[in-house]
């Protein structure tokens, strides 16, 4: 298994991880198979989106945020209820598959790292076979 260390800036964003993620199955030495990416953390997540457009980020960012607002008289004392729902939604993890020791994805495809509350140093696991 591969550890990888994102640093986000932000309460809310979406980081490309696609090449660390490659990076992460060469290491794991798979040449055809399949690979999981998890993220152990409650208020992140993992997805697979458009990489051509940046708005296509934006757009995701934006509408998570009024679909699930940071404030709307959550139980949960620590402020972050938003964040966990939010997780919740898009997943802590991905199944991808993998052919000549890269993953499989389509032309317009990157793997995004989702904070939703930021920011922080977060990890990303990565095991292939």
């Amino acid at each position: 298994m591969q550890t990888l260390t994102v640093a986000t800036g932000s309460r809310v964003e979406m980081i490309d991880i696609t090449q660390e993620v490659a990076e992460a199955i060469r290491r794991e030495n798979v040449s055809e198979g399949l690979a999981v990416v998890f993220v152990p953390h409650t208020t992140a997540a993992v997805t697979i989106n458009e990489n051509a457009d940046p708005d296509v980020v934006r757009d995701i960012i934006a509408e998570t945020n009024k679909i699930v607002p940071f404030e709307d008289r959550y139980a949960h004392s620590e402020g972050n209820s938003a964040a966990h729902i939010k997780s919740c939604l898009v997943g802590p993890s991905l199944t991808l598959i993998v052919s000549g020791g890269r993953p499989v994805l389509g032309t317009w495809q990157a793997i995004y790292f989702c904070e939703f509350d930021g920011p922080r140093r977060r990890k990303v696991l990565v095991t292939a076979r």
